[in-house]
């Protein structure tokens, strides 16, 4: 028997566009072969794995600022937004009076914890699209809170928002000043 001798280097072909002058061409390109490198183990050093804690999660909105929240159950009732506190996030008692409605609707305030991340719109928005969150999270770890919170309007989207400019007016509806002549 004959025994094929492989070649170390592979040839591949390549095809080339001509124009209507020229004749046939055809390259070759020689791909050398390579050869894994060698894998050496590195034992780097071991980091504490964390338990990840378990939450709900939810999305609340308002006009343009949207809330998203992880709720975490078992807490001790602190509010984080955007890794701040919600008393400092939102300085204003009315605000922080929004925040925390849903959850004393349903009496859970001092036992969850939660974790907000808001963007848009602006502090009221804000505080209201949270609030939004806070009643969905909540709807969701107990169904039976969702009668309180639907009486209450916090489980209902707040459709209101800034209607469009329109051409040939100022605003969305105002329209400019007629003139006689």
């Amino acid at each position: 028997m004959k025994e094929k001798k492989e070649n170390p280097k592979k040839t591949i072909k390549k095809k080339i566009i001509r124009t209507k002058g020229e004749k046939k061409k055809s390259e070759e390109i020689v791909k050398p072969e390579i050869k894994p490198a060698e894998v050496t183990e590195i034992k780097a050093a071991e980091k504490p794995v964390l338990k990840k804690k378990s939450y709900l999660y939810a999305v609340g909105r308002r006009k343009t600022a949207t809330a998203q929240i992880k709720l975490y159950k078992n807490g001790k009732g602190i509010i984080t937004i955007n890794g701040r506190d919600y008393t400092t996030y939102f300085p204003i008692f009315e605000f922080q009076q929004i925040v925390e409605a849903p959850l004393k609707s349903v009496g859970q305030r001092d036992k969850i914890d939660i974790d907000i991340k808001v963007l848009g719109g602006g502090r009221r928005g804000q505080a209201e699209a949270v609030r939004h969150g806070i009643a969905r999270a909540l709807t969701r770890l107990n169904p039976n809170f969702k009668r309180n919170l639907r009486r209450a309007g916090f489980l209902t989207r707040d459709a209101r928002e800034k209607e469009r400019k329109k051409y040939g007016l100022k605003r969305a509806r105002r329209a400019p000043q007629w003139q006689k002549r």
